[in-house]
């Protein structure tokens, strides 16, 4: 008992969750998709993004804005995975993580593939009735005559950017303000026997 109580006061400090694995299918039998489509969850928890076909991402928008990029007053950016391309005959799927740390407001996130995002490929953690997943997709739809990509402001300016083409790499380790911290691969697991490993040595 002591023993526990001593590697969970050391894994809290270091920022690793303890609370739930929430798994999501991103592409499912090559739809553009995320299943489900929207989760609640609480702080601590972990939503993993499996991405099982296709090319797509996870990438945080707002509600008023669904197929934007969020973008921070000082220039930094939401939650984006980047592109996880699949291959057609994969065997092993690439992943992406990130860590609730703040419930206060719904999170808003889109695929940001050319034209994916405007044909409902949404995802929303914490959805409220009056913000609903419904009217967030359905936003989302209604864009589908827009061809460029956009970031939106913390403030709600938009400014036009490029999307990028591929990209197969695992995300490392990083924090945002956006209420999560990401993780890529087994860097959660990994951090987390390193702490109890040198608990015990």
């Amino acid at each position: 008992m002591r023993f526990s109580a001593l590697v969970a006061a050391a894994l809290v400090p270091a920022g690793l969750a303890l609370g739930e694995i929430i798994n999501i299918k991103v592409g499912e039998n090559r739809t553009l998709s995320y299943n489900p489509p929207s989760v609640n969850a609480s702080v601590g928890d972990t939503l993993v993004f499996e991405f099982v076909a296709m090319n797509h991402t996870v990438t945080q928008s707002t509600f008023a804005a669904p197929c934007s990029n969020f973008t921070f007053a000082n220039g930094s950016t939401g939650i984006d995975s980047g592109f996880q391309f699949v291959a057609t005959n994969a065997t092993t799927f690439p992943t992406y993580s990130f860590t609730v740390e703040n419930t206060s407001a719904p999170l808003w996130f889109y695929c940001r593939q050319t034209g994916h995002c405007e044909k409902g490929m949404v995802f929303a953690v914490n959805p409220t009735p009056a913000k609903s997943f419904a009217d967030f997709q359905k936003a989302a739809e209604a864009l589908a005559s827009t061809t460029a990509s956009g970031s939106v402001s913390a403030t709600g300016s938009s400014t036009a950017t490029s999307s990028s083409t591929s990209s197969t790499s695992t995300t490392t380790t990083t924090t945002s303000g956006a209420g999560a911290v990401h993780f890529g691969g087994a860097a959660m697991l990994m951090s987390a026997v390193g702490m109890v490993a040198g608990l015990v040595l």
